[in-house]
């Protein structure tokens, strides 16, 4: 059974920084794109960040472009999110996802239905 565990979210002030951190089992992610999404309160779950099988290529929504980095550690089968300057607009339930294969096109790692192995979500609320 596949699992994705998030950990690292909670209350920090604009400007601030969190490192949100998945944690697989289950599956060896090694060999998978990874993503992050978040869902705001009344809105549609977003892309944010994603990260090639090999770690090398990574992906970004706009609005996130130069204040987070997604990074991964295969060994430890573990993906992160690092996130700094935050602003109150990025506050949203993080989940983090296992991608169906090890090759994507560009837009793929953009497309939720590519992700088949979901985390439960952790909150992260950014205060003004």
């Amino acid at each position: 059974q596949v699992q994705l565990v998030e950990s690292g979210g909670g209350l920090v002030q604009a400007g601030g920084s969190l490192r949100l951190s998945c944690a697989a089992s289950g599956r060896t992610i090694s060999i998978y794109a990874m993503g992050w999404f978040r869902q705001a309160p009344g809105k549609e779950r977003e892309f944010v960040a994603a990260v090639s099988w090999s770690g090398i290529n990574t992906y970004y929504a706009n609005s996130v472009k130069g204040r987070f980095t997604i990074s991964r550690d295969n060994a430890k089968n573990t993906v992160y999110l690092q996130m700094n300057s935050l602003k109150p607009e990025d506050t949203a339930v993080y989940y983090c996802a296992s991608g169906t294969r090890r090759y994507y096109s560009g837009t793929d790692y953009y497309t939720e239905s590519m992700y088949n192995y979901w985390g439960q979500g952790i909150q992260v609320t950014v205060s003004s």
